[in-house]
């Protein structure tokens, strides 16, 4: 009889563990997809409006191109709802844009510098002239 309860007892707990894995499973199953990356999103939208707001294609176009490319895969992405995708690419999208402003911003710089530059050549140029070639 003591034999008969042991076996009862493995049993009871075949059977709970079953029971467990099962809920589990179904838990699993049940479970939520993952969310859109809408954040990311907008912040690779707002980075690329901010871009072309500045008029970066001038200075920068590929990357201001390669982030629009890789902001469309990445609403293709939620489409297919692949949210890890979307969310890595958005991330990406927003990170060309931002270096596309940071390349033309730093063409504009370099621009005004080299303005600048002249400007000093030919106002040295002209206190030359003006004090005889003394100086």
């Amino acid at each position: 009889m003591i034999k008969l309860i042991n076996h009862e007892k493995r049993g009871n707990f075949a059977f709970y563990l079953a029971t467990l894995s099962v809920s589990g499973l179904l838990l699993a199953g049940c479970s939520s997809p993952p969310k859109a990356p809408d954040q990311a999103l907008q912040a690779a939208e707002l980075a690329i409006a901010t871009a072309e707001q500045a008029r970066v294609a001038d200075y920068a176009s590929p990357e201001l191109g390669e982030a629009r490319d890789k902001l469309t895969a990445a609403r293709t992405a939620v489409a297919k709802e692949e949210m890890t995708t979307a969310a890595r690419l958005a991330e990406q999208a927003r990170a060309d844009a931002e270096l596309a402003t940071a390349k033309a911003e730093a063409a504009k710089a370099q621009a005004i510098n080299d303005e600048l530059g002249k400007s000093v050549n030919t106002l040295e140029q002209e206190l030359q002239r003006n004090s005889g070639g003394v100086q």
